[in-house]
């Protein structure tokens, strides 16, 4: 088993020497002392009627006494023979001649009486002599062996306090200070290289910029200039950050020190900033480098914010360490520092200026073009794709969607074919892909009753009906009231992607996602807590509009939105409660407004409705073409350019107390 092991570990590798094995030995080495060091064979046990017969007889060379209370007897060469007893060896460590027998004895004082009575009677001597004899190990393990023991309990509990910091074997408490990253360089395996990073041609090309500042540093300084200190990489989750960086360690034909912002945290005082000064220690002495922190707001929130007792904050002594090291005295400038977040609104403003990071690189989320890519990329790993698949036809679909998204849609797809028992996956398996992920899970075992069926499906079909019959509102994919995750029914849209929105536009949408609740109104003359979410995205959207976007003309050209996220700390609201209650009438009249206006589109075609509601219950799933047969086609239908997803807009929630 031992030649097995050995063959799984890398070549070039030993396995570790464990320290507790140590440990053991000399644990185990004491215990041998102990018990084995008075002698390999133990004289035999004899009674005291015994050894005063062989005393009668004349057969004692010599007795002693040890501490009182254990005789050991030593006979002659006549006596040894007659009793057919051997030469016993000394001991393991004892010198000398071995006793042929011992016993114990009771009372000094009668024992010696009994013996010097023996002498007289008999004319004999026993030759008593008297010793003192310690166990100089037993006493000495005795005395060790507990401090051993707490100072072994103490390093096991500290090592697992520190979860293995590096910079020595198991990372003893001695080494909490140490840098926790991980150093990749030349002798490294980093299989991530530029090219499997899909899209981000802009972000790609700044990162392969600073690259390439470490490996020809002569080229960009030959007129004056200064190689950048830092780089931030910013952008939503998912969007390829991290990758970016791995790609950086991939190329770089320099060290590259990886770790997270949390490696810096500890429980105890003063390890953040000591963690700081080992790594760029490191990185100096490896320099040119490259330091990756990923997470950076864990250390790099603006100083001041949650500490109000105003008492000492670790995590603030750790960014001040982290300033000091990246612009100080002393920097060095052979070291780059790249940082990925996706809160630079919540960072210190010393960390973003100038001097520390030099350049804030966005990666925003992927547009058709570089989603087409992506695609391709994950698209590899799958065994077998059917060859009719239309990559271009997948980007169209995901709009918004994230380069992890995009790797969840191709890795779900491949698991709904092999749950279908099929041999390749095909685009239905995506589209599959793409509602599980958006939508959730169908639930078609859920009990629903049929009024309740009946208000769901009005509630989609109103949704539908009044997405029709707008001009900006997202042409629609399909209906369904099977229900998916929380929602009970829920209607797919493909909206454009803007880079500016319209009031119009935002109108439309509100008014689509408030045709819900406004066709259980006009058929049922009732309403349900089903447009709960409706709800909550016609209220984001109407309260945007008056207090970010200035499109209410009552509140005018003003905004209380902050970028710097400073407003997230106050206790008081930008304006005043005349203000106030003037955003909150023009935010309820909004959405009232489009609410009616809702109403009366669906009382208008509500034939029309009550006809594709009847559908949507007989099928539980329509698409677009069963729209365009009761409604025709869209007077305003624009040519779709393919930069649109499919996506959950409205969907029906589950009642709740």
């Amino acid at each position: 088993m031992a030649k097995q092991q050995n063959k799984n570990l890398p070549e070039g590798k030993k396995p570790k020497f464990n320290t507790y094995w140590l440990f053991a030995g000399i644990i185990l080495f004491f215990i041998f002392i102990q018990f084995f060091s008075s002698g390999f064979s133990e004289p035999a046990k004899i009674t005291p009627d015994k050894f005063e017969q062989l005393l009668r007889n004349g057969d004692v060379k010599k007795l002693i006494v040890i501490n009182n209370k254990r005789a050991d007897v030593y006979l002659t060469a006549e006596a040894q023979k007659a009793e057919n007893k051997p030469q016993t060896n000394p001991g393991f460590m004892n010198v000398g001649e071995a006793p042929s027998y011992s016993f114990m004895i009771g009372s000094l004082e009668k024992f010696q009486e009994s013996v010097d009575e023996i002498e007289r009677e008999n004319n004999v001597s026993a030759n008593m002599i008297f010793e003192e004899e310690s166990n100089v190990w037993g006493e000495f393990l005795w005395t060790v062996l507990p401090f051993v023991v707490i100072i072994g309990v103490w390093i096991f509990i500290m090592r697992r306090m520190t979860g293995g910091a590096s910079g020595g074997p198991g990372g003893q408490i001695f080494n909490i200070g140490k840098s926790k990253a991980k150093l990749f360089d030349q002798n490294t395996d980093v299989k991530v290289s530029f090219k499997d990073v899909a899209g981000l041609e802009g972000a790609k090309e700044e990162v392969q910029e600073i690259v390439d500042f470490l490996k020809n540093p002569e080229k960009y300084t030959a007129l004056g200039g200064k190689i950048p200190k830092g780089a931030l990489l910013v952008g939503p989750p998912g969007t390829g950050k991290t990758l970016l960086a791995k790609a950086v360690a991939g190329e770089a034909k320099v060290p590259f020190f990886s770790l997270s912002g949390s490696d810096f945290v500890e429980m105890f005082v003063g390890v953040g900033a000591s963690r700081v000064r080992d790594l760029f220690k490191q990185a100096k002495e490896k320099s040119p480098s490259i330091i990756f922190i990923d997470e950076i707001d864990a250390i790099g929130r603006a100083r001041g914010k949650n500490n109000f007792s105003g008492s000492n904050d670790e995590r603030e002594n750790t960014l001040n360490q982290l300033l000091t090291e990246m612009d100080g005295f002393g920097t060095n400038t052979n070291v780059i520092v790249i940082a990925a977040t996706n809160r630079a609104d919540v960072l210190d403003k010393a960390l973003m200026r100038a001097g520390r990071f030099d350049r804030q690189i966005y990666v925003d989320l992927p547009d058709i073009r570089e989603r087409k890519e992506i695609f391709e990329v994950h698209l590899k790993p799958l065994k077998k794709v059917d060859n009719e698949l239309d990559i271009e036809f997948l980007a169209k679909q995901t709009p918004g969607f994230s380069g992890a998204d995009i790797a969840n849609v191709c890795n779900e797809a491949a698991l709904i074919a092999a749950r279908k028992g099929k041999k390749a996956v095909g685009k239905q398996d995506f589209l599959d892909a793409v509602d599980r992920i958006v939508g959730g899970l169908e639930k078609k075992n859920k009990i629903i009753t049929p009024e309740e069926k009946k208000a769901i499906a009005f509630h989609e079909a109103g949704h539908a009906t009044v997405s029709w019959m707008l001009e900006h509102a997202a042409p629609l994919v399909k209906v369904t009231i099977v229900p998916r995750g929380r929602s009970l029914g829920a209607a797919w849209y493909l909206p454009e992607e803007r880079l500016i929105v319209r009031p119009e536009q935002m109108l439309d949408e509100m008014c689509a996602t408030m045709g819900g609740r406004a066709a259980e109104k006009v058929v049922f003359n009732k309403i349900s807590t089903g447009a709960l979410s409706d709800l909550e995205k016609v209220t984001k959207q109407a309260r945007a509009m008056v207090t970010i976007y200035g499109l209410n003309d009552k509140v005018g050209n003003l905004t209380y939105y902050d970028s710097s996220g400073q407003s997230d700390y106050n206790f008081t609201k930008p304006y005043s409660e005349k203000t106030s209650e003037l955003i909150d009438k023009e935010i309820s009249n909004i959405i009232e407004e489009q609410y009616q206006r809702a109403i009366d589109l669906l009382t208008e075609h509500k034939d029309k409705l009550s006809q594709l509601a009847d559908i949507l219950l007989e099928k539980e799933v329509i698409f677009k073409d069963d729209l365009q047969k009761i409604f025709g086609d869209r007077p305003f239908e624009k040519k779709e350019e393919g930069n649109q997803k499919e996506t959950l807009v409205n969907d029906i929630e589950e009642n709740k107390e």
